[in-house]
């Protein structure tokens, strides 16, 4: 079932989904099942798989040359959908990104997953990799979500990259993208970033996904300012809690989100690991209940593989 359909069908109350990563590779999938048996309690009815642009380092030789290393993979997005789907009989939403594919492997995954009926996508560009200053596409791939979603859209309608192929397959992907209440730190000021967003959702977007985000008035203003801009799909709202002390600094530098001053006056306050991933809870059950009752269409919680903190978080607001 289509994204948008498990809103329509839940006649305006809020639901709940998750967002784990695959195992590093040589990993195992019952580390994904451990992580999502304990929340199945709450009937999410889909789960986010993100996917991963392989890492490199340089390894200088002895003969002076830099050998390019590949490190940090996490395969197995499609087929963790596939067992998701399997094992719990709810949707799973594999991630889409421009970095690392051409526009033929795109294709190519694309058709993998209508094969295996799940048709529902969530069309990311991607982060650099380390080492870049400034995001780089695969050769002969996409440099921006939106020719990833205008693509998915293509199929939707059985337009193939081959111009020779006639009365290809339709498709019907729901197609998700991502959403910056705090915007895109590229992105010069917040208006070009809901332009952007726009276009997106004009060229065949479906719903918006948040980046997570601790202050729900940044998520208010965001909801309006779309609706001023005449961006009217769902928009879901992106929840992690704070568990850990560094998280105070590593956060805002790795996601470019804001911390509000009481929040940060309470985590400072916090002596131990555990009090920071009480004082991290506690400020997300106050999140979350202060969405559920704005009548958001979901919450969706990034996991980190941590089903322990968010169970408590959900037996707290659902």
């Amino acid at each position: 079932m289509k994204v948008t359909e498990h809103f329509e069908q839940s006649k305006g109350n809020t639901l709940v989904s998750f967002e784990i990563l695959p195992p590093l590779k040589g990993g195992g999938v019952q580390a994904i099942f451990d992580t999502l048996d304990p929340l199945m309690e709450f009937k999410p009815p889909f789960i986010d798989v993100t996917y991963h642009r392989e890492e490199f380092l340089y390894k200088k030789r002895q003969s002076g040359y830099y050998e390019k290393i590949a490190i940090r993979k996490r395969p197995g997005t499609v087929g963790i959908c596939a067992s998701i789907m399997h094992r719990y009989g709810i949707d799973a939403i594999p991630h889409l990104i421009c970095g690392g594919f051409t526009k033929e492997e795109t294709e190519n995954a694309l058709i993998d997953l209508n094969f295996l009926s799940i048709n529902n996508v969530l069309a990311l560009r991607g982060d650099a990799r380390p080492f870049e200053t400034k995001f780089s596409p695969e050769k002969d791939g996409h440099e921006f979500a939106i020719d990833l979603v205008r693509q998915m859209a293509d199929m939707n309608k059985g337009i193939y990259l081959d111009d020779n192929i006639e009365n290809g397959q339709k498709t019907d992907f729901c197609i998700g993208i991502a959403g910056y209440p705090e915007k895109h730190f590229e992105s010069p000021n917040l208006e070009t970033d809901l332009i952007f967003t726009k276009e997106k959702v004009k060229a065949g977007a479906d719903y918006i996904v948040t980046q997570m985000f601790f202050d729900n008035e940044q998520f208010k203003g965001y909801l309006k300012n779309c609706k001023d801009f005449g961006i009217d799909v769902p928009i879901v709202p992106g929840l992690k809690p704070i568990t850990r002390r560094y998280q105070l600094s590593a956060l805002p530098r790795r996601f470019f989100v804001d911390l509000p001053s009481d929040l940060v006056k309470a985590l400072e306050k916090a002596k131990t690991d555990e009090a920071v991933r009480e004082v991290g809870i506690e400020w997300c059950i106050m999140q979350s209940k202060e969405l559920k009752a704005m009548g958001v269409p979901c919450l969706h919680y990034y996991t980190m593989g941590d089903s322990e903190t968010i169970k408590r978080i959900a037996e707290a607001v659902y």
